[in-house]
């Protein structure tokens, strides 16, 4: 007798194709632009933005434009978007597999922690929630700072809000760095949060690995009594998502002589 057909899972569809799987596992080490991502993958532009499109139109992908370039866009891999495409793709095969994975132990014969370098332009919002989010979820396990390429005078209120009504991350003291001040320390990973700060990041000692995440500015009204709280919001919770998924790449990783781009 003939087996019952079954849809296809969705994430298996779109994943099973060697390019698609290939943008997938590009973007997953962070955020790219479409011409970055067609010397990674050696394709025509126009096939890759095909596959993009439909990875798009899939929700496992999402476009942004640039905010230093208007007519560029970086696309960003949804991590959780993913993680539950896996879940209904492993589901569908058996319920068995719906069980979740443990996180990878941490490997306590390091003879140092590894640090971490967030950047962005102003250091008033996402640099400094990139840096307390990590802390707050990695405990003692990663040394953290952020910076600006050109730093505002203060955190933004609404930065410090978020991070304590959303998270109670308490960082009303902190303020805003140059990134000068900070540069000429070791780091395993520099990730830089602005579109207009990745262009001017000046290259580090002992080659850390290098990460974008293009997040949008939340402070984009001069005044700050006027700025969009929910904006905030939502640059919160879309960088707890990358640091909250980068936890397990971190914890995984050797320090940075062993570290390959």
């Amino acid at each position: 007798m003939a087996s019952t057909s079954r849809t296809t899972p969705t994430f298996l569809r779109l994943a099973a194709h060697p390019l698609r799987w290939r943008l997938l596992t590009e973007l997953a080490s962070g955020d790219h632009r479409v011409r970055e991502l067609v010397a990674m993958v050696g394709e025509p532009q126009n096939l890759v933005s095909y596959h993009l499109r439909l990875l798009r139109d899939g929700g496992l992908v999402s476009a942004s434009r640039s905010s230093f370039d208007g007519r560029d866009s970086y696309y960003h891999l949804d991590l959780d978007s993913c993680a539950r495409a896996l879940a209904d793709t492993g589901s569908a095969l058996h319920p068995a597999l719906l069980a979740p994975t443990a996180p990878p132990p941490v490997d306590r014969r390091r003879s140092r922690k590894l640090d971490v370098l967030f950047v962005c332009t102003g250091n008033s919002a996402r640099s400094p929630i990139a840096e307390a989010l990590l802390h707050h979820h990695a405990d003692d396990r990663v040394r953290v700072v952020s910076a600006g390429t050109r730093p505002r005078p203060s955190l933004h209120p609404h930065a410090v809000r978020v991070l304590h009504d959303s998270f109670g991350v308490d960082v009303a003291g902190q303020r805003p760095r140059h990134l000068d001040t900070v540069a000429r320390r070791r780091y395993d990973y520099v990730i830089t949060l602005c579109d207009k700060a990745r262009e001017v990041c000046p290259d580090f000692a002992h080659e850390p690995r290098r990460v974008h995440w293009s997040v949008p500015d939340p402070t984009t009204r001069a005044d700050v009594s006027e700025a969009d709280y929910s904006a905030f919001q939502r640059a919160a919770n879309d960088i707890d998502i990358r640091v909250r998924h980068l936890l397990p790449v971190l914890t995984a990783a050797p320090p940075t002589k062993e570290i390959r781009p």
